[in-house]
């Protein structure tokens, strides 16, 4: 065995409409609607050890997603055996962000759709882990919970491109959503919870904010409700943590500069607690 034939991998291989590929000669066409006007969804799948957490439940909001939109539906079969395959040829990363991109593929220079096929691909890439606790900032910009694409996954990204900058600026990690009625919505890839009156509580899906995965698993473990709140709620919450794939269950120790109580609260020790637990008993649940 050659040196060059004993050096682990330092990249993942990327997986293109069914070809496992080389990141150098994995590509798609400039003309890509997913690139020109941001048409098409995507899901990120964390992996531990190289086995994906929660991909059936990934999987199945990327094809909501893609129906909201109206994209063709996506072969939810073949992108999972393209995830497999991706994380089978990566590196031994101890935890891993999987990007799974579908988009309505290639078209003209405006808003109408071409005729060629959908394009999906699958990334991999390494994880690091998230700060113990997290301080979040408030952003002027409401999201539009009657819009077109709420709580659709849509590569539509630039809202929350321009809103974390803002925050990082301001020496957050986490930018926070209101939305048009002046209630909490969310973060730019995260739902918030909070604690009030020793309640755990988090916004409804008709806020605006997305359906997330570790969402709906907090809710189902931990238990809590789902009501509007208003944004002033935050400032003055007990305890308060962010949910996402990559980061599970991450409390908020300040917002907009003004440290909550505790991070974490009982509520919120208990919240990671359960979901560290549940979560590595079952990698699909």
């Amino acid at each position: 065995m050659t040196a060059d034939a004993a050096e682990p991998r330092r990249e993942s291989p990327i997986w293109v409409n069914g070809i496992l590929l080389e990141p150098g000669k994995a590509v798609v066409s400039v003309f890509d609607h997913g690139l020109m006007v941001g048409d098409g969804v995507f899901e990120t799948i964390k992996a531990v050890a190289g086995r994906s957490f929660a991909l059936t439940r990934h999987l199945e909001r990327l094809r909501r997603s893609a129906e909201a939109m109206g994209l063709p539906e996506p072969d939810l079969a073949a992108i999972a055996d393209g995830v497999n395959a991706v994380l089978a040829e990566s590196p031994a990363w101890p935890l891993a962000r999987v990007r799974v991109t579908y988009t309505s593929g290639p078209g003209p220079l405006g808003s109408d759709r071409g005729d060629v096929g959908a394009n999906a691909i699958v990334i991999a890439g390494e994880q690091k882990p998230f700060p113990a606790t997290g301080d979040v900032v408030v952003v002027p910009w409401p999201r539009n919970e009657r819009g077109a694409l709420s709580g659709v996954k849509s590569t539509s990204y630039g809202d929350n491109a321009v809103a974390l900058a803002y925050a990082k600026k301001r020496g957050g990690g986490e930018a926070i959503f209101q939305n048009l009625a002046g209630n909490l919505c969310e973060g730019t890839g995260s739902n918030v919870f909070l604690v009030r009156d020793g309640r755990l509580v988090t916004p409804p899906l008709s806020s605006g904010c997305l359906a997330g995965v570790t969402r709906a698993l907090v809710l189902e473990w931990s238990g809590g409700v789902e009501e509007d709140v208003p944004l002033s709620a935050l400032y003055e919450a007990e305890e308060a943590f962010l949910t996402s794939t990559t980061r599970d269950v991450q409390p908020i120790r300040a917002v907009d500069g003004r440290l909550l109580p505790a991070a974490p609260g009982p509520v919120t020790a208990e919240a990671m607690k359960v979901f560290a637990e549940r979560s590595a008993a079952d990698l699909d649940p």
